[in-house]
């Protein structure tokens, strides 16, 4: 059950009306029900066993570590709580790869497939991960109640893809005294809506085109790799920002706000700047809980101790995501970006002054252009299907732009085999994803929809359901991010 199948429409709704008419003392209970429930529809008995194994270790550590005064204690604690949450997450992770090596046959059967499924384990691991810091750093109480705790990592809209709750943000939420809140239902509502006209109207119409570019590289030239390369760019980002929205509106509803995970990222005027705004939940971890203890540790190397720093803190982001080279060099590839701007930013203050972009419209557009770029060029290895396949668009990027002389030539390149229909159709869903997040971000459209009246609600809720109808393509696409 996902969050675009028709099972999951009847799901929240029956667990909105059981939570409104439970008591307020139980009400965390009819969540942590529906959250278990949820991750039991995906039929791999391996995920739950991870959940629970994860939920144990980091409640008993946060406990025993809160009991203890001797720092030596708490500090070994800590790092038998770190070690088995991550002892799970690479047990579950790369169970697939170890079966492949040592038995194939096992790998290959179908009917095992449910025993390799990794969906959401990477997510509450490194929430358990931020837990743990927190309580050993004393900037977090421990949790006491294992229930409420068991909710809080698994909290059934943010499992499967995030949001990376915080424990200071999210479970005093789990605490607060529920008071219905019409305001919340009908934002969450249009919240949710909105999350999925990105994924079935956008991201999946893109899908189309990318899967049939990077699905054999080498049948195509460099015009038609750039312009799948973009709409792959405008694709991951529609698919992700679609879920999350969907999770924020679904918690909405039930008065939680989780983190906003998305800021109008490819508005950034630097890598920096991008990195602020997309994933933010996970950024802020990174962040936190690698770069800062390494940039603390090899401040006497200053400015390369803080380079260094962020290449460690990337390379792991692209380990994070895969053990595969593709994912290595794209994690790579933004940390040499983020190395750059640190020795970069000096030379900024003394060619521009204290001028920054924001005050030069010119100067910010050339900004925004070239991070766009740089951030693209990073997708070629995070999409590819292997280092060849990305390599093989490297070496093919300077052909075929002779095309750009004649339109009647450039115009099968730019359709990739499609209908002009559909081309125009996907490229209308990107100026509506455009134009809605633009709102979105600067006037948060959900919480002023949510202040009309009755009938503008429902009509805006009509015209969005209309427009998932009639645009989205429900296929079997399935999101990105629930690979990692």
């Amino acid at each position: 059950m996902f969050f675009d199948s028709p099972a999951y429409f009847l799901f929240v709704p029956v667990i909105w009306l059981v939570y409104q008419v439970t008591p307020d003392a139980r009400r965390w209970l009819v969540l942590l029900v529906a959250s278990v429930l949820f991750y039991a529809t995906l039929k791999a008995p391996v995920l739950l066993a991870a959940w629970a194994g994860v939920t144990w270790v980091s409640y008993e550590c946060g406990l025993r570590m809160a009991r203890q005064t001797a720092e030596t204690a708490r500090g070994r604690l800590l790092w038998a709580g770190i070690a088995a949450n991550v002892g799970v997450l690479c047990g579950v992770k790369y169970l697939h790869t170890l079966a492949q090596a040592f038995y194939p046959s096992l790998a290959a059967d179908t009917a095992w497939g449910n025993l390799f499924v990794t969906i959401g384990v990477s997510y509450y691991t490194l929430q358990a991960v931020s837990y743990l810091t927190d309580v050993y750093m004393e900037t977090a109480e421990p949790e006491t109640h294992f229930g409420r705790f068991a909710l809080y990592l698994g909290f059934f809209p943010k499992l499967l893809q995030g949001p990376i709750e915080r424990a200071s943000d999210l479970m005093p939420q789990l605490r607060t005294p529920y008071e219905r809140n019409t305001d919340n239902l009908y934002s969450g509502l249009i919240l949710f809506g909105w999350g999925l006209f990105k994924k079935e109207a956008v991201a999946n119409r893109l899908a189309v085109y990318v899967d049939a570019v990077y699905g054999d590289v080498s049948a195509h030239d460099g015009v038609t790799l750039v312009w799948a390369t973009y709409l792959y760019a405008i694709q991951i980002f529609a698919d992700f920002s679609g879920y999350t929205d969907m999770a924020l509106g679904v918690a909405q509803m039930f008065n939680i706000r989780l983190t906003q995970n998305f800021n109008s990222p490819y508005l950034a005027a630097s890598v920096p700047d991008f990195w602020r705004r997309w994933h933010i939940s996970f950024s802020r971890w990174i962040l936190d809980y690698i770069f800062k203890p390494l940039q603390i540790q090899w401040r006497d190397g200053r400015n390369f101790g803080v380079a260094a720093a962020l290449m460690v803190t990337f390379l792991f982001s692209g380990l994070w995501h895969g053990f595969a080279w593709t994912f290595i060099v794209w994690g790579a590839l933004h940390g040499l970006y983020l190395a750059a701007s640190v020795f970069w930013k000096p030379w900024q203050t003394r060619i521009f002054g204290n001028a920054g972009p924001q005050t030069h419209p010119v100067r910010r557009a050339a900004q925004v252009f070239v991070t766009f770029n740089l951030v693209a060029f990073a997708w070629i290895f995070f999409r590819a299907n292997s280092m060849s396949d990305a390599l093989t668009v490297l070496s093919r990027l300077t052909t075929g732009w002779s095309a750009l002389t004649d339109p009647s030539a450039l115009a099968p390149a730019l359709l990739l085999g499609r209908s002009a229909q559909s081309f125009l159709t996907a490229m209308g869903m990107i100026a509506v994803l455009i134009g809605g997040d633009l709102l979105q971000n600067r006037w948060g459209l959900d919480v002023r929809f949510a202040q009309q009246k009755i009938w503008v609600r429902w009509v805006w809720i009509y015209l969005l359901a209309f427009a998932i109808i009639f645009f989205g393509m429900f296929t079997k696409q399935q999101f990105i991010y629930f690979q990692f």
